[in-house]
């Protein structure tokens, strides 16, 4: 019997994704009040494999993983890449790590005090690292059409915010923005002057995320949720910069 294992591979095809997913895995995460919260994330790691290479040790991933635990930073996580890289003898390794975030809010009346925000961290590292951030910030008030003061379509939805940073940015602040510009627009259209919700909304986000110096780039999708079928409007910080050249 041919031994296949360790025949020649004359193919060189080069394999861009192998490695291990949605593994479930406690994890501390930054907190701008606490210092440190734990949670509870979802984590995918993978590497490239050159044509040369027939495998990978799928067990070091984890190992690598149980190396870093209790030491997962945003500030960080080049640390991570930089050891999957060298480990498994690789030109590119991804890292992608989605949990819940919770804040303390003091919510009025009979509403949770504990707001929970979805987030992910996306990160590569090749010859150069890179990290973006996704947040989902639920859209729960109620924005006023112009011509009468009962809810517009559906229940409304949510705000999900891509990002990269220049510069360390607390996460409470950015869900801050987001939320502050969906007080002040809801406060807006409750005076019955706008009555394009979703296209509003997203044109104040865009403005705020424009000066914000700690954004290299960002994106922003607002999403109004109704029976049936959704309506959202999206655009980027490219988009922006265009428009500011025009």
């Amino acid at each position: 019997m041919k031994d296949i294992q360790n025949q020649k591979d004359y193919r060189r095809i080069d394999i861009k994704k192998v490695g291990v997913k949605t593994i479930t895995y406690p994890v501390t995460v930054l907190d701008k009040a606490q210092s440190r919260q734990k949670t509870v994330a979802t984590v995918n790691m993978y590497v490239n494999l050159p044509h040369q290479f027939k495998g990978t040790h799928m067990s070091r991933f984890i190992e690598i993983l149980n190396q870093f635990h209790g030491k997962i930073d945003i500030r960080e996580f080049h640390l991570i890449l930089e050891e999957m890289k060298k480990r498994l003898d690789a030109e590119a390794a991804h890292l992608e790590m989605i949990f819940p975030f919770f804040l303390q809010r003091n919510n009025s009346g009979e509403g949770l005090q504990v707001c929970r925000y979805d987030c992910a961290m996306h990160c590569f590292l090749e010859d150069e690292d890179d990290l973006r951030l996704d947040i989902t910030v639920p859209v729960s008030h109620p924005f006023s059409s112009a011509e009468n003061a009962i809810p517009a379509v559906g229940l409304w939805g949510k705000v999900l915010v891509s990002v990269r940073f220049t510069k360390f940015m607390w996460l409470e602040d950015l869900i801050d923005v987001v939320e502050s510009t969906i007080r002040s627009e809801t406060d807006y259209q409750q005076t019955g002057i706008a009555d394009k919700p979703v296209e509003s909304l997203l044109a104040k986000l865009e403005d705020r995320f424009s000066r914000l110096d700690e954004l290299g780039w960002y994106e922003i999708t607002v999403e109004n949720e109704t029976q049936g079928y959704s309506l959202y409007a999206k655009t980027d910080s490219s988009q922006a910069s265009n428009s500011a050249l025009r």
